[in-house]
């Protein structure tokens, strides 16, 4: 794995930078021995139903910088989802009590012509123009597949407006087509603001970097406790303040599928400690994390003192839940750390996983210590998951595990998957706030969630009744994988 390099305009993407792999069935455990032994090998399928674009994964993360404005340097049709986008921007704004917030997104309009011709002229009038409007303090560049395709000169383009404009313009190299990885995306976003923003640290400060989605706030109370303060990137920060991470005291990721990079960066670069436990999930996971945190931070008496009492405090709760749970099975898709996280909380309420569809699969991470698997960590703590497949969500492979398995609860990420479920008649529900389940109150947070879910059976009869699938009878008595061809071996990561 080579060391990162802000050299380059481009992230090296997860397949040739982690050896990260789309396509794979068998057990948890396999997959662990295999990505340990680094001879981990990519199933390939000759049939995918969808896929989601690193392009997209870089903006949504972007567009969330308030201060700074985005420009898709794509065909308009790349703009459908800035409306979600915007809803997200200010959803999360108002769950942290910040002020009506509208989002900056622009698109430069890639026509035929310019596919002909070029559009890099265009994409200096565009950032020009976004510049005389809204004043930002930085704009960043996404290409996309057609930008790509027609090789316009980018940085060229950038490194020009920054110039004649006198802020940070700087190019997000995100074409969809360049790794069917979409959390490449996220990587893409994160070497440019490190690459473009963040500046050498001027002293050190009692600050902690988190590196999270738009969830809620959960931090504060916690690293208030330890004696520092939270500052939590990239979702509504200004550029001051991502100027300013370098000066941090460590940095904490919600979730290494999203933070891999950005943590590593930090550490590699600027001398950042990165928490390199795996996030916070379930009893035992929460217990190691929590100590890492003390010993980076120096407050190692402090935090065994708030495992004590937090433990304690969940003790009772957690053994009615177990209780309540107890002979249950579950089913789960989520994307990779988030998936692993799920795994954990769902065992220690007592359930039985049946099975994980998760959307892709690292390796290891950018720090490149394999005690930051999250799946090795659940194989260890809980035992193996039998019915174990990386699917890129491909939601025809996870119908037909569904209907084969029938757990008593489906638990999905990702919005548009778990309706899947509920047509079936299967209990389902969607994590929409990543930091629900984290700490020993995510415990609880999963508990309760699952016990309302489990307990409203009116509405999934009425709704599973009359839900029709789109998928036959005949895809449903087929091998869920029979699309999932050959292995290839991944060169060493």
């Amino acid at each position: 794995m080579a060391p990162i390099d802000l050299k380059s305009p481009e992230v090296q993407i997860r397949e040739v930078r982690l050896g990260s792999i789309t396509g794979f069935s068998g057990t948890a455990q396999e997959l662990v021995g295999c990505s340990h032994a680094r001879s981990i090998r990519e199933q390939t399928r000759s049939f995918q139903q969808s896929m989601m674009c690193a392009s997209s994964a870089a903006f949504c993360q972007l567009s969330m910088i308030m201060d700074a404005a985005v420009v898709n340097h794509a065909p308009v049709g790349c703009a459908g989802d800035f409306p979600g986008f915007e809803v997200t921007y200010r959803i999360g704004g108002q769950e942290r009590d910040l002020p009506p917030l509208l989002g900056r997104y622009f698109n430069s309009n890639i026509t035929e012509a310019d596919t002909v011709f070029g559009a890099a002229e265009k994409l200096g009038r565009v950032i020009r123009e976004v510049y005389r409007r809204v004043r930002p303090k930085a704009i960043f560049v996404t290409t996309s597949c057609a930008s790509g395709i027609i090789g316009d000169d980018i940085e060229g383009t950038v490194n020009d407006a920054a110039e004649e404009l006198g802020i940070p313009v700087i190019a997000c190299i995100c074409e969809g087509f360049r790794s069917k990885i979409w959390t490449t995306g996220f990587d893409s976003a994160y070497h440019s603001v490190v690459r473009g923003l963040v500046k050498p640290p001027r002293k050190k400060t009692r600050k902690v970097n988190i590196i999270n989605f738009w969830g809620s706030h959960i931090f504060e109370e916690l690293l208030g406790r330890l004696g520092y303060e939270v500052n939590y990137i990239l979702p509504f920060s200004s550029v001051d303040q991502l100027a300013r991470v370098s000066e941090s005291a460590a940095t904490i990721q919600i979730c290494p599928t999203l933070g891999s990079y950005f943590g590593a960066a930090l550490e590699q670069i600027y001398g950042v400690p990165e928490i390199k436990a795996p996030p916070a999930y379930g009893l035992a996971g929460t217990d190691r994390w929590l100590r890492e945190l003390g010993d980076v931070l120096d407050v190692r008496d402090a935090v065994e003192e708030l495992i004590v009492e937090e433990r304690a405090r969940i003790e009772p709760r957690l053994a009615e839940y177990r209780r309540k749970f107890e002979g249950k099975t579950a089913y789960l898709t989520a994307g990779a750390a988030h998936g692993h996280a799920i795994i954990a909380l769902l065992r220690e309420l007592g359930f039985y996983v049946k099975g994980a569809a998760i959307f892709h699969h690292d390796p290891l991470y950018d720090n490149g210590d394999p005690a930051s698997d999250a799946l090795a960590q659940d194989v260890r703590l809980y035992g193996d998951v039998k019915n174990y497949s990386v699917c890129n969500k491909q939601e025809y492979e996870i119908i037909n595990l569904l209907s084969r398995h029938q757990p008593d609860l489906l638990v999905a990420r990702h919005g548009g998957m778990a309706h899947w479920g509920a047509k079936l008649g299967i209990p389902s529900f969607l994590v929409d706030d990543e930091q629900f389940g984290f700490g020993y109150q995510g415990i609880l947070n999963y508990g309760e969630r699952i016990e309302d879910t489990l307990d409203n059976r009116e509405y999934l009869a009425n709704f599973s009744a009359k839900a029709e699938s789109p998928y036959s009878s005949w895809w449903l008595e087929q091998d869920p994988f029979c699309f999932l061809g050959d292995e290839t071996h991944v060169e060493a990561y």
